[in-house]
């Protein structure tokens, strides 16, 4: 089993400094689109409670609410299969597609299908899969995974766009204006879209009330792929059910202002049924999710919408890029998840966290990631994964917190001695902490002296 280490990932990233300060403000101007746009409604505060009630309401009862909406699928002519993992759900939409005879599928964004590898199964098939959100065409054209589950491309660079665009179809290699590139590919889809056998698209919510589902755009390539081909296979997660078509209400209010600051996606798409004379297919998939229902510390992971605000304003996520995570969902809610599934594995993943806590802060279900990130780290040090040097060091810092005498003239020492210590001695192999970082000049007192002298003149 391959061990994925996020540290040596994002030091790769850093290396282009350039790069790296302008992918953190880039999401860093999304975030504040964010604020501005919750700011703009006197209630946000009260949905997002609602959002968290909603979904904790749904998760605990999960199997009633799937079998609801099932019934009520099937009572629109949608089949509805389930899945246990990525692998029975890739097997299922293979057979669906093979059963209609397609050739060419039309793909909108869809997490659920990367985090099953559908596109390289279905390939290893014969069948050609066209990704046709923007973004995601382009990370498909250049062989790569997407780096943020709402702007896939988020690490490229129009040039780069422009590039890849004159090497796959044809573009002029020196024009990087975004809106010849986006015409340009609107053309190349269009075509796509006409010849496709079969559209697949995610799913943003499914409504156990009504049968349906409901799949949030921007650029309308989901309504295109569900529309002219005369198949539609949808694929979601376990928790992507909600009870009511009145709690989708709570849920568009909040989606769209946490991603991208709009007050709601261009499209909100709802797929109620097959188009006529078509099929629709709903594809369910577990795939590690049960196990989440049954931890306390972790449930909560399951309510996310898939918004993205987490690593808008991640620090460590926007200075190390999202392929760093080395998993299909990069950020804070990448890190528990992947570490709750499989912590040996993405064992460094929780300790890409600075546990500032802006990340629970903006999440518009209220997920405890913070909470969720120190937790993990606890859980790896009691089940003995984490690294003994990372354990020694953690445990030497408690010994020495738990005494804080000594604590306190230790600090004096160093406040003395690191000031006129030469840099060359500071910064060497051993102060893995040095690294690209700089020792802020010591004060001559600490905060606990300063305190105890302003509480005693306030006496």
């Amino acid at each position: 089993m391959s061990i994925h280490n996020h540290p040596l990932k994002a030091k790769e990233f850093v290396k282009n400094d350039e790069r790296m300060h302008w992918h953190d403000k880039a999401l860093w101007f999304v975030r504040e689109k964010r604020d501005l746009a919750s700011k703009s409604i006197p209630e946000w505060e009260t949905l997002r409670t609602y959002a968290d009630q909603i979904k904790s309401h749904t998760m605990a009862n999960l199997d009633k609410y799937l079998l609801e909406f099932e019934e009520n699928a099937n009572k629109r002519g949608i089949k509805v299969h389930f899945a246990k993992d990525a692998q029975e759900h890739n097997e299922i939409v293979y057979k669906i597609l093979k059963e209609n005879s397609v050739k060419k599928v039309v793909k909108s964004k869809s997490m659920l299908t990367e985090e099953c590898h559908l596109n390289p199964f279905l390939e290893e098939k014969g069948l050609e899969v066209v990704d046709t959100d923007l973004g995601e065409r382009i990370v498909q054209f250049r062989q790569e995974t997407p780096s943020h589950i709402v702007l896939p491309a988020i690490h490229l660079k129009k040039e780069d766009v422009a590039r890849t665009f004159h090497e796959k179809i044809g573009t002029d290699e020196n024009n990087s204006d975004p809106t010849y590139l986006t015409r340009a590919a609107r053309g190349h889809l269009r075509e796509k879209f006409l010849d496709a056998d079969a559209g697949i698209t995610g799913v943003n919510f499914a409504i156990a009330q009504t049968g349906g589902v409901v799949v949030c755009t921007n650029e309308g390539n989901a309504d295109m792929g569900a529309s002219v081909p005369n198949l539609h296979i949808a694929c979601m997660g376990i928790e992507k059910i909600i009870p009511r078509l009145e709690d989708l209400s709570v849920f568009t209010r909040l989606l769209a202002r946490s991603a991208t600051g709009q007050p709601i996606t261009s499209y909100t798409s709802h797929f109620h049924g097959p188009i006529e004379g078509g099929q629709m297919h709903i594809v369910i998939v577990d795939n590690k999710r049960t196990p989440f229902l049954q931890s306390e510390s972790y449930k909560k992971a399951l309510n996310c919408i898939r918004c993205g605000a987490c690593m808008n304003t991640c620090p460590i996520y926007r200075r190390s890029g999202g392929h760093s995570y080395d998993y299909v969902i990069p950020g804070p809610i990448g890190s528990t998840l992947s570490t709750f599934r499989d912590p040996k594995k993405h064992k460094t993943l929780s300790f890409a966290c600075s546990l500032c806590g802006s990340c629970s802060n903006v999440c518009p279900v209220k997920i405890d990631l913070d909470s969720q990130l120190y937790t993990h780290r606890q859980d790896l040090r009691e089940q003995n994964i984490i690294s003994n040097k990372k354990r020694l060091g953690m445990q030497a810092a408690v010994w020495l917190m738990n005494k804080p005498t000594l604590f306190s003239l230790l600090g004096k020492i160093a406040r003395k001695i690191v000031s006129i210590l030469p840099k060359s001695l500071i910064y060497n192999r051993l102060n893995v902490w040095g690294k690209q970082r700089d020792i802020p000049n010591m004060p001559t007192k600490s905060f606990k002296e300063l305190y105890k002298e302003e509480f005693q003149n306030d006496k």
